[in-house]
């Protein structure tokens, strides 16, 4: 009963934080102050341009951005990753917005905060690392696609169309221009998205999307631009926390979209935490308490009327180039934009929809890494099969499935890899107890084969076709001990093809079967068979000597001469 209180003790301190965080933050905090200041300037337009795809508004977006991007920071596993609204998570938003509401998208990011909690109880953060990269990317691809598509209605100046499908909602505002072309809200968009590229090719350390974004507002409202429409007013300060919009009744309908959210949270989040690590030296995030973290904020966020939110990996890679050491940096992010949220919502709701589009639409083109995505379709044509399938799915169906269905996809084609490594060889008997009469008649009678590789379900049933169609022989011996692994469905074929042999009559003898198989054949009944008259041998020499005396009480082979005992080398023949 103590030991396991003290287990639980002990897994809950490991998931809060730690003493060296907070000695972490006091040792250079001028840099983090100066990195958050410069992630917050970044992270404004996307948070307001994330919150409006959402279907929930910019308030709500910058709700996240505070109280996600702090609790995300205190109680992560990661010293570096910048949290909140992200373009991944609006794209699981916008259809459970179209379905349930926005009271719909508060609940189900409340209940996804629970389930990445418990995810963090459960130790799951370690199964990240088995996502394979062509997934990742395709993914990330998918995503690209389907955040520059979002943008459409905003960057062409005609309200969202109906649907929750983003390819049909882009055709429908495309018709919408057609009948009523806004050029100046595409001028927007265009100049934004240009500056934002182009300017981070000229100087990569200026925030040329607040920049763009700032000039563009200026613009909007010296000239008097009513095409150019605003994003609306906002609320002076984050509202008070409150649970109005949780509905008991809707819980269970809403666990499907719930369990969506939490798993793209965790896998971007985790994602955007290894690339952290990778941009740094010394820097290694805890899978779990990023889960814990993401879970806290995500249960938060919904209070103040926020969206689910997850690891950032474009603001979290500002963060690392701009010198970020410790945690402090996160918190200065929001604390930075909680200040824009009290003393300047007024000049925030003047900003353009459609600047904050071109924004978007910057972000998506800079999402894709032209050189990745090269290295991985060359790489081999089953990454590059994984790659484009995980990408058409997420921009066809939804992110979460995308993953299965590249996660499958890949599991699959790696079986089928795994599958061909197995192999069953013909070997030539062993001459050196034998004259040369001897050894050609037993060959004549005897055949033995070594089984190489993983005998399990993917590559079982070819190895009995090829067993099963040996020659007339009195005598069949199997050499085991190059199994790499046998499952039930490989042990049930093993035992399927020394049945159907010995129909025919022909003796099947085994040697250097391991502990691991004995157990697994033993399960489905295959080792008796083997057992039966001293079939099953530990050496490949005995199992001949086994076969000789076989075909000498059969009348075959002339027992006139003895065969010498092995060699010590023979003996370790299996």
């Amino acid at each position: 009963m103590t030991s396991g209180i003290n287990r639980l003790r002990n897994r809950v301190s490991a998931l809060l934080p730690a003493r060296a965080d907070l000695a972490d933050m006091g040792r250079n905090p001028r840099r983090d102050l100066l990195a958050g200041l410069t992630v917050a300037i970044v992270a404004l337009p996307l948070a307001l341009g994330f919150g409006v795809s959402s279907g929930l508004g910019a308030e709500a977006g910058l709700a996240t951005a505070v109280i996600a991007g702090a609790l995300a920071a205190l109680f992560g596993g990661s010293n570096l990753q910048v949290s909140g609204p992200t373009g991944a998570m609006t794209v699981v938003l916008v259809p459970i917005v179209g379905e349930y509401g926005p009271t719909g998208v508060l609940t189900v990011g409340l209940m996804a905060g629970v389930l990445l909690v418990a995810l963090a109880a459960l130790r799951a953060g370690k199964y990240m690392k088995y996502v394979p990269a062509p997934v990742v990317e395709g993914f990330t691809l998918g995503i690209a696609c389907v955040i520059g598509l979002q943008q459409v209605p905003n960057a062409l100046g005609v309200p969202k169309p109906d649907g929750d499908r983003v390819l049909v909602v882009t055709w429908r505002a495309v018709e919408e221009f057609v009948k009523a072309p806004n050029w100046t809200a595409i001028g927007f968009a265009v100049v934004v998205a240009a500056a934002i590229l182009l300017g981070a090719r000229w100087r990569p350390t200026v925030p040329f999307s607040i920049v763009a974004v700032i000039a563009a507002t200026a613009v909007a409202q010296a000239a008097g631009l009513d095409a150019a429409k605003p994003i609306g007013a906002l609320p002076s300060g984050l509202p008070a926390p409150s649970l109005t919009f949780l509905d008991p009744g809707a819980l269970g309908s809403l666990m499907g979209p719930a369990v969506a959210v939490a798993a793209l949270a965790a896998l971007e989040s985790l994602l955007s935490a290894s690339v952290a690590d990778g941009m740094t030296v010394g820097q290694q995030h805890d899978p779990d308490r990023e889960l814990f973290g993401q879970g806290l904020a995500n249960i938060a966020a919904p209070l103040f009327g926020g969206v689910p939110a997850t690891g950032a990996i474009a603001r979290t890679a500002v963060n690392v180039r701009t010198g970020a050491r410790s945690r402090l940096a996160a918190l200065t992010h929001a604390a930075v934009l909680a200040a824009i949220v009290f003393a300047a919502a007024p000049l925030v709701a003047k900003i353009p929809l459609a600047a904050l589009a071109g924004v978007l639409l910057a972000t998506a083109i800079r999402m894709v890494e032209v050189g990745s995505l090269k290295a991985m379709a060359k790489a081999t044509r089953s990454d590059a099969l994984i790659l484009v399938l995980t990408a058409v799915a997420t921009l066809a169906l939804d992110l979460v499935y995308a993953v299965l269905i590249g996660l499958a996809v890949a599991g699959a084609l790696a079986l089928r890899a795994v599958a061909t490594q197995a192999r069953l060889d013909r070997i030539p008997l062993d001459h050196a107890d034998h004259s040369v009469e001897e050894h050609a008649l037993l060959a004549e009678h005897i055949v033995a084969y070594r089984l190489d590789g993983p005998l399990f379900f993917a590559a079982a049933h070819r190895f009995l076709l090829e067993l099963t169609e040996v020659a007339d022989v009195r005598v069949v011996i199997l050499r085991m001990s190059r199994i790499s692994t046998m499952d039930a469905t490989g042990a049930l074929v093993l035992k399927d093809a020394v049945t159907k042999l010995q129909r025919r009559g022909i003796l099947v003898l085994a040697s250097g079967i391991r502990p691991g198989q004995r157990r697994v054949l033993d399960s489905v009944g295959a080792l008796e068979l083997l057992r039966h008259e001293g079939r099953d041998h530990a050496t490949t020499p005995e199992a001949i000597q086994a076969a000789r005396g076989h075909l000498e009480r059969a009348g075959i082979l002339s027992t006139a001469s003895t065969p010498k005992a092995a060699t010590p080398h023979e003996e370790h023949v299996r």
